[in-house]
């Protein structure tokens, strides 16, 4: 359907209103100064027919159809920055923005290659398409056998959440091998859920999906039920959101750590068994759902500092104000319609900055990382000798 084509009652902008009170609170809408900060910070507001406070400013005028009926708001990739900002506190991420998003959805206002992804997860449980099956197929090839929970039946102290891109895309399966190796030479007791696992959905719930995320968290939900283990920990910060976050509100609650937090109490372990991979100026790129979202800052730059040799500059945007790499709230699967109305990807930019503190690699601790940095790797002048590497990677090669 065209996005002109589309027609609101008149009652749909309280009754939008009224919606937003399900997911945050919708009185909190209306204490919004105006100020547009939430606008002046998100990394393409520039483009967007309706940035967040504008957003705001026509619902409280009972005008909010006409912001349904631009497509502007696919160019929010839930970064939280608009949030970090906001001195309200208003929840503009996780509400305003994902709720108008799902309103597009209903109205079949949605690009093509977001609408294969969502296609996928429903059909394969995995935005990329592939076969259940081949989940563990990372694993082929590697000397020790990767355990998987139906196979040992027995408890273990770790279930390791593998998720999406960690299992199937070629690049980042280098980082779950990586991750494979170090849980290996510190003898953890864990265990992965192989083709059982599905995604984890928090990335299809941000681009408008609640249904569909809610369906994923039920079906791994079931499958965690099944087996008895002490945590669960992953690499991807997406995963890790979800089932602290999001995960909980649907009754489905186990305790849930991101890699660098379960590796972080065991630095003095890990510190015994480095060798060392000579001297290497690092810059770390600040994933958004590790550190606006959770606040998680401290426990990479402390890996990475325990590393023999390596000396951490940091970029003129981190922590709090780390710029995007442009693939949540379904970025990773909107490359082609962001392009056509930007013309940038955000990835370039924080590749720009990380050039510019001459460092030799670009540290990052999200799957969604490594392929878009490399692919920026590729283009921007003056980083051609940039690596992009894990966290996770740089501690496997200094065992």
């Amino acid at each position: 359907m065209a996005a002109n084509s589309i027609s609101r009652s008149p009652s749909f902008t309280q009754e939008f209103y009224q919606s937003l009170f399900k997911v945050i609170d919708g009185e909190n809408i209306k204490t919004c100064l105006q100020c547009a900060n939430c606008s002046g910070v998100c990394p393409f507001g520039h483009v967007m027919d309706f940035p967040p406070g504008r957003m705001i400013s026509w619902l409280r005028a009972g005008i909010f159809d006409e912001v349904i009926k631009a497509d502007s708001v696919w160019m929010c990739v839930s970064c939280y920055a608009c949030v970090e900002v906001c001195p309200k506190n208003i929840p503009l991420t996780p509400g305003l923005m994902t709720r108008a998003k799902e309103e597009l959805l209903l109205a079949g206002n949605i690009p093509t290659e977001l609408q294969s992804a969502l296609e996928f997860s429903q059909r394969y449980g995995n935005p990329l398409g592939e076969s259940p099956r081949k989940r563990a197929d990372w694993a082929k090839g590697l000397e020790t056998e990767v355990p998987i929970m139906r196979k040992l039946n027995r408890p273990v102290d770790v279930l390791w959440f593998v998720g999406d891109y960690a299992s199937y895309h070629p690049r980042v399966q280098q980082t779950t091998r990586a991750f494979f190796k170090v849980l290996t030479a510190l003898g953890v007791d864990f265990a992965i859920l192989g083709p059982e696992e599905s995604s984890d959905g928090d990335s299809q719930r941000m681009a408008g999906e609640r249904g569909l995320f809610e369906m994923l968290a039920e079906k791994n939900a079931k499958v965690f039920e099944k087996y008895e283990f002490g945590e669960i920990i992953t690499t991807d910060p997406h995963a890790y959101n979800a089932i602290k976050n999001e995960y909980p509100t649907l009754g489905i609650e186990y305790p849930v750590r991101h890699y660098t937090e379960f590796l972080v109490e065991r630095i003095d372990d890990i510190k015994a068994l480095f060798k060392g991979n000579g001297e290497m100026r690092i810059t770390y790129h600040d994933p958004c759902y590790l550190g606006r979202a959770n606040g998680i800052y401290d426990a990479p730059r402390e890996l990475l500092e325990a590393i023999p040799g390596v000396e951490l500059v940091e970029m003129p945007h981190s922590r709090t104000t780390s710029l995007c790499c442009g693939g949540g709230g379904g970025g990773m699967w909107l490359d082609g319609f962001q392009w056509e109305k930007a013309h940038v990807r955000l990835s370039d930019w924080r590749v720009k900055e990380a050039v510019d503190t001459e460092a030799s690699i670009l540290a990052v601790a999200c799957p969604y990382e490594p392929p878009r940095f490399e692919d920026s790797v590729k283009t921007v002048a003056g980083a051609e000798k940039l690596i992009v590497k894990d966290i996770i990677e740089l501690l496997a090669e200094a065992i």
